[in-house]
């Protein structure tokens, strides 16, 4: 149950960075076999569904790596994200646990959604605080992170609880550092 609930919030923290990455990524792994999930969860493994998913991957792609196109992207993917991170954690927990399908559904909204959010308020800080050059950048990392997590969910699920939590505690004391740095200077000015 442990590992399900982790594939689960892993797939949906992915989605929260880009909802197609790891919806495409389940449903190759269907398609090819490696990966069997219940309807209606084995429909990603459809050839058109796949069609369509790598479309709206090729379409967020080029969306996010345009500064300020990139900030309408994310208010569109204000529902798609979630939506996704839900759908996904639904099925990892409503087919390997014994929870009620609603968990799921709201773990995967809060996850995503989480995550989702985090992203849409830092990227317009990033793309004026480098001119726009940060901007395709982080999100080259965040596809990159989104498609390494997918696969870590669906493959080792504690390792990649693991990482996040790592990622969590260094992210929190950079994050404390700049504060304490940012208050100094105010406190001599």
């Amino acid at each position: 149950m442990t590992t399900a609930v982790l594939t689960g919030l892993g797939l949906a923290g992915a989605a929260g960075l880009n909802a197609y990455i790891p919806l495409l990524v389940v449903g190759v792994l269907v398609h090819l076999g490696y990966l069997s999930v219940p309807a209606p969860f084995d429909s990603l493994g459809q050839t058109p569904i796949l069609i369509v998913l790598a479309v709206l991957l090729a379409v967020e792609f080029f969306a996010d790596k345009v500064p300020g196109v990139d900030s309408v992207n994310d208010v569109i993917q204000t529902v798609i994200r979630p939506a996704a991170g839900a759908f996904l954690a639904a099925g990892s927990l409503g087919t390997l646990t014994n929870l009620p399908p609603w968990v799921g559904v709201a773990a995967g909204i809060i996850t995503a959604g989480s995550v989702h959010g985090v992203k849409a308020v830092s990227r317009p800080a990033i793309n004026v605080g480098t001119a726009g050059v940060g901007g395709p950048t982080v999100s080259v990392v965040e596809d990159v992170v989104a498609l390494v997590a997918s696969f870590l969910a669906i493959v080792a699920p504690i390792v990649l609880a693991i990482l996040v939590a790592i990622g969590l505690f260094v992210g929190l004391r950079f994050w404390r550092k700049r504060q304490k740095k940012s208050a100094l200077r105010a406190s001599v000015s």
